[in-house]
């Protein structure tokens, strides 16, 4: 229990430093602060993962492990969208790190309801693992041919509610959340741009919630993989910046990780099967059982296997070139005979 309030305390530690220490001034970080950042959260998550390893043992360190590196790549993969939104909604480049923080702060607070709920299920309906795997294995199959991909942003019904009832105004002011014009209080798109972050980041959390539920059924484990999976991240944003469509196999490896876990989750229902329509009710006994090391092993060899091969991909000569102009990618021009 001491562990546990002693982990949240610094957590919250990190995001209030983030958000009214580092993030005071609006800035576009410096690729060298980029990584500083990124290195220090990833070695923070280490860092807990040997700590919990310590107090609780190696099966809860390394469930973290495999759910921090489930949610974190799936987080990367968040970041294409995001890439959409600060376009969509034209967000001066100085002021984007503020945005992410803002946003990436209520995500955190919504996938923390999610979690709770997702966690009161599961303990009282085991079955839900059937949904769950079915849909993670329907999930990894569109990310494998692409369906998944989707180049335009669409804002969804709580933004079209919240243009209706608020007054928004089409520029800017710094950082203010709302401003006055001839004594009327208008909301900035700042508004706009916080809850959209936010609540986009919790439709992917659809994803990444029953994945990690399929790793480890401690809500702790579930949450503090998610927070650190989402610190670090508005840096990785403007590390990676137009790079991102570069990372051309990161699905191929996402899709596999959210596959393998889909299959798993469906072994472990089988395992505390209660449904009379399988087996008759009873546990279905002959299905093997899938330890957790094997998990990680599996989730960085996916992930990891997909990078390299992006990487090799990138150095390749006719590999194709990004159009910075539209953040896609553009064949080489062919040479006139």
């Amino acid at each position: 229990m001491v562990f546990m309030v002693v982990t949240y305390a610094v957590l919250a530690v990190f995001f209030i430093v983030d958000l009214f220490v580092i993030g005071r001034r609006p800035h576009v970080p410096t690729t060298k602060e980029c990584v500083q950042h990124i290195v220090f959260f990833v070695v923070m998550a280490l860092v807990f993962a040997g700590l919990m390893w310590f107090f609780a043992g190696a099966k809860p360190s390394i469930e973290f492990l495999s759910g921090w590196l489930t949610e974190y790549s799936l987080s990367i993969d968040n970041l294409f969208v995001f890439v959409i939104i600060m376009a969509n909604f034209a967000v001066p480049k100085n002021l984007q790190k503020y945005v992410l923080s803002i946003g990436i702060t209520i995500a955190l607070v919504l996938r923390g309801i999610f979690i709770l709920i997702g966690a009161a299920i599961v303990e009282r309906f085991t079955w839900v693992f059937f949904l769950f795997g079915a849909f993670l294995i329907y999930t990894a199959i569109k990310v494998a041919r692409g369906e998944d991909e989707d180049e335009e942003f669409h804002e969804n019904v709580l933004i079209r509610m919240l243009r209706k009832v608020t007054h928004v105004t089409n520029d800017y002011d710094g950082r203010h959340l709302r401003v006055t014009h001839d004594g009327v209080k208008f909301f900035t798109p700042m508004l706009i741009v916080f809850v959209t972050i936010g609540t986009t980041d919790l439709m992917f959390a659809f994803d990444s919630i029953p994945a990690i539920f399929g790793l480890t059924k401690d809500p702790f484990i579930v949450f503090t993989s998610n927070i650190f999976a989402l610190l670090g991240l508005q840096q990785l944003y403007f590390l990676l910046g137009s790079l991102l469509d570069k990372l051309v196999y990161l699905p191929a490896g996402l899709s596999v990780v959210l596959g393998f876990i889909g299959v798993k989750l469906i072994m472990e229902a089988l395992h505390g099967n209660s449904l009379p329509f399988i087996n008759d009710g009873k546990p279905v006994a002959w299905v093997p059982e899938i330890p957790t090391w094997l998990s990680l092993v599996v989730i960085v060899a996916a992930i990891g296997g997909a990078a390299l091969a992006s990487v090799i991909r990138m150095r390749q000569p006719d590999a194709p070139k990004l159009d910075e102009t539209k953040n896609v990618e553009v064949a080489e021009p062919s040479e006139k005979q």
